[in-house]
């Protein structure tokens, strides 16, 4: 390799959109902007399964050789955001982050632009930044992780999307026909820092990333910027006060409605008599053993940013 050149790395996911054929210039003007600064590119299509970790560490060793680390770049959503920032933590070598997801919550609430040339230069020529990254128990969460109703919502809302298209109503049909048809309490035991509750709860939902909180109007939004566990418990799961949940989260409104309560702490753990409980990690199903051990791992991701932004 010369040693001029820094190495960058793509990683993208082939369900993400990236190199789709409509966006052929803006791929070049991509290529055009890393060649620019100096940088070799290699582009991996990735597929997160059993060869992911894998590949990840070949990437890295790759960086690892060079002088100047260079930047692994992830092109895609939040499963793709997520995958790559899990191998770079507490490493020297900085994300970069190709926005191509529905939200792109993570892209936002550190000023990174949605336009993917933009986004280029941000990668190109910004400042790495320490940010914030959330576990429940082996896995991460850059934006949010929850229990109960949530991960449900998830699976019906896919099964209207592969019937209709991937469209923002299908989001609040797939949440009415769940609270209409599978309504369920889980019966915990939530300890935040040493304070034991026994809750019966169809909701338990906490959030990394300080804009989505901020948009449902939540408090605890100051809490996760500042490297806290930040959580809502929702107290009743009868179906008139669940519409009436839904409906408030639909306003942005969830703090104000009756039987949900926000906290913050710097670990929480929860029990089961259940040995699994399914949880919703970014988007993604996991059956995840209890209990559960929920913590932030403080300035454990560096993320290429635009040089004047705020910590996440």
């Amino acid at each position: 390799m010369n040693k001029t050149l820094k190495p960058l790395s793509i990683i993208y996911n082939q369900k993400s959109g990236f190199h789709a054929s409509k966006k052929e210039d803006v791929y070049e003007k991509i290529v055009t902007i890393f060649t620019e600064q100096q940088f070799e590119i290699q582009v991996f299509e990735i597929s997160i399964d059993r060869n992911f970790d894998e590949q990840m560490q070949k990437i890295m060793e790759r960086h690892q050789q060079s002088e100047d680390q260079g930047v692994i770049v992830a092109a895609g959503g939040d499963g793709t955001l997520n995958a790559v920032a899990e191998k770079l933590m507490h490493q020297n070598i900085p994300m970069g982050i190709l926005p191509l997801g529905t939200f792109n919550y993570v892209a936002r609430v550190l000023d990174i632009p949605l336009d993917l040339v933009e986004a280029a230069k941000v990668i190109a020529t910004g400042t790495p930044r320490d940010s914030h990254v959330a576990k429940i128990n082996q896995h991460i969460y850059l934006n949010n992780a929850s229990l109960g109703l949530y991960p449900l919502f998830i699976k019906k809302r896919e099964q209207y999307n592969q019937k209709f298209g991937r469209l923002l109503l299908n989001a609040y049909t797939s949440g009415l026909d769940v609270l209409i048809r599978d309504r369920q309490q889980l019966k915990l035991e939530v300890e935040v820092d040493g304070q034991v509750y026994p809750v019966k709860t169809p909701l338990v939902f906490f959030g990394n990333n300080q804009l989505q909180l901020k948009e449902l109007n939540l408090q605890i939004a100051k809490d996760a910027a500042e490297g806290h566990v930040a959580g809502i418990v929702v107290a009743k799961s009868d179906k008139l006060s669940l519409f009436k949940m839904l409906f408030q989260l639909m306003r942005g409104n969830l703090e104000n409605t009756p039987d949900v309560y926000s906290f913050a702490a710097e670990n929480v753990k929860i029990r089961s008599k259940k040995k699994q409980l399914t949880v919703a990690v970014d988007g993604e199903l996991f059956e995840i053993e209890t209990p559960l051990d929920i913590t932030v791992a403080k300035n454990a991701l560096k993320i290429m940013v635009p040089h004047v932004t705020a910590s996440v």
